[in-house]
């Protein structure tokens, strides 16, 4: 009786059949349909966020900036003069992670911008809201 049970346990062929494998195939497939689409969109809200937060982070340096020299303009040695640059802000907050700075209307409102991604940011001028998948700053003189 053992030889019987061992011939075949010995004789037999293990392994996948290929209709097996195509299942398994089809199943991730439907798998990595549902998931990357939902990355994309993680993705890009991600981006989104976090260039608003560098706006939002930024803020505070340019307020500073603003008590200090009572315009939102750097001094009209810069290059090109009188332009309110990210080196001057960062003289406030050096970890400032912006991508645009401009003064408006001769140094009485700012435009600041971050683009993270394909997403931008930003706040032209201190009474104004955080923009999302904009820039203000585009448009800004």
């Amino acid at each position: 009786m053992a030889d019987i049970i061992r011939k075949r346990l010995t004789g037999r062929e293990e392994g996948f059949t290929l209709i097996e494998l195509l299942v398994v195939i089809v199943i991730l497939g439907i798998l990595l349909a549902i998931a990357v689409p939902s990355y994309m969109g993680f993705r890009d809200r991600a981006q989104i966020t976090a260039a608003q937060a560098n706006v939002r982070a930024a803020v505070p340096a340019v307020e500073a900036y603003y008590q200090d020299h009572n315009a939102y303009a750097d001094a009209p040695t810069d290059t090109p003069p009188g332009v309110f640059s990210l080196a001057g802000l960062r003289t406030y907050d050096s970890g400032l992670k912006l991508t645009t700075v401009n003064s408006v209307a001769s140094g009485t409102s700012y435009c600041i911008a971050d683009q993270q991604g394909t997403h931008w940011a930003g706040k032209a001028g201190p009474d104004q809201e955080i923009t999302k998948d904009s820039n203000p700053c585009a448009a800004a003189p």
